[in-house]
């Protein structure tokens, strides 16, 4: 094999971790974006697609995944984007600040590889999260996002198309993939699931209406602040663990005065 064939590979993310990254559309609208973006995934030899609430049902059908149809076929389709990240350690969102104020912490794309990097050493799984081509990310959906990443664009154009979006932070990503360990490792600080983040927000929120916290027509509101803030508390799992089973231990205990 050519000398600059290896050098050109070098760049690609190992085998090892490429199961780990996952590409994650909400409620896209044309299927070729979508077949856009599972070429893009191919030629960066990623595998790991999600749909949540497509348009259009025959999105399995784009031809525009040229050279990624089995991608296109084996893509995890969802409901909601909590199913579709339940399993992540890291979730990331994407898009623009430019009619959004955001809520946690905004990282512009070229420093998003090493946080990526890190999150890959210790094992974790990681969701790289776009909107629909209409709209982006809604503030609901980017509750689920521990972090926003931004691609540096023009103001006078700051939305780019979904399929190239995709490309473009692939690129970014596997381009600095050299500085990250082949082999994921164990550690004892590994971060919660978002799925267990979601429990745990949920039994919080059922111990506040158990006490009369707030009316009726702030629950929404609280539940969308817990979200954000137990996603930007940067828990460890082991801390989950504990702070749900002390919640759970609360709820129990005020559910068994009131009887």
């Amino acid at each position: 094999m050519p000398q600059n064939r290896l050098f050109y590979n070098h760049f690609v993310l190992p085998e090892s971790q490429r199961d780990l990254l996952n590409v994650v559309l909400v409620s896209p609208r044309n299927p070729l974006n979508i077949g856009a973006a599972a070429r893009a995934m191919a030629n960066f030899g990623l595998r790991r697609l999600s749909v949540v609430a497509p348009f259009d049902p025959t999105w399995r059908e784009a031809r525009s995944a040229i050279g990624a149809p089995e991608l296109l076929q084996n893509a995890k389709s969802t409901e909601c984007l909590a199913e579709a990240v339940a399993s992540c350690t890291l979730v990331v969102g994407t898009g623009t600040q430019t009619y959004r104020k955001p809520e946690q912490r905004v990282v512009p794309l070229p420093e998003l590889a090493p946080i990526v990097s890190r999150e890959l050493t210790r094992g974790g799984r990681i969701a790289l999260v776009f909107g629909s081509e209409k709209h982006g990310l809604t503030r609901e959906d980017l509750s689920y996002c521990h972090i926003l990443v931004e691609i540096p664009t023009d103001p006078q154009q700051p939305s780019m198309n979904l399929g190239q979006a995709v490309a473009v932070c692939l690129y970014e990503l596997t381009r600095r993939a050299e500085s990250a360990p082949a082999t994921p490792i164990s550690s004892i600080t590994s971060a919660p699931l978002s799925g267990r983040l979601d429990l745990l927000a949920g039994v919080i929120e059922e111990a506040m209406q158990a006490v009369g916290y707030s009316p009726r027509a702030m629950h929404p509101a609280n539940r969308h602040d817990l979200r954000l803030m137990l996603r930007r508390l940067s828990l460890s799992a082991h801390d989950t663990r504990r702070i749900l089973g002390l919640f759970r231990r609360i709820l129990w205990r005020i559910n068994h005065l009131e009887r």
